[in-house]
């Protein structure tokens, strides 16, 4: 099997966001028209790589993402397990029931109606996942991975879980091959 990983497009939290400044509040960030951009560039990019199937993130820019990329390519699946580590806004994530009005052509029944972490809050109020549990969250998802069939897989994604699993700093819409 041969996984790709792919972060998703520059987020609204992405362009108004600074290391060290103020949460901005933009919960569940979608793409930009920059990232929207990253992703039909990207979208080219993977032609020749014969994907088979997609693995996406459930917050929406990783969705985004993944239907401007791949939406008649492969079927598209949408796990949480490889969420990114929630320390912002923008990883707070949304009810299956919203996301599924918002893109009918994917299914999220399997969500639970919570699906991000849930815990104490930043002194935004916002729930802030400890790095073990995260860690393990991973660790579980990589577990997964390793029982997929042997086909062309495509994981759409975020930075600091790519960080996690595959040891790589990934840019918007990059394209990395996964060796687990």
């Amino acid at each position: 099997m041969t996984v790709y990983l792919i972060r998703h497009g520059q987020s609204e939290f992405n362009a108004a966001h600074n290391d060290g400044d103020p949460d901005q509040m933009i919960f569940d960030a979608p793409l930009t028209e920059k990232g929207r951009r990253q992703a039909e560039q990207a979208r080219v990019a993977i032609i020749e790589l014969g994907i088979q199937q997609v693995i996406t993130s459930p917050l929406t820019r990783a969705v985004q993402t993944a239907l401007t990329i791949f939406q008649g390519v492969a079927p598209i699946n949408v796990l949480a397990g490889h969420r990114e580590l929630l320390s912002h806004s923008c990883d707070v994530g949304r009810s299956p029931s919203a996301l599924q009005m918002e893109f009918p052509s994917l299914s999220f029944d399997h969500l639970d109606e919570i699906w991000w972490h849930q815990g104490p809050t930043n002194k935004y109020g916002v729930p802030v996942e400890p790095r073990d549990i995260f860690k393990q969250r991973i660790r579980n998802f990589a577990l997964e991975l390793n029982q997929m069939a042997d086909i062309q897989l495509a994981v759409v994604g975020h930075g600091d879980a790519f960080k996690e699993l595959a040891g790589v700093s990934m840019e918007n819409c990059e394209i990395c091959e996964y060796l687990n």
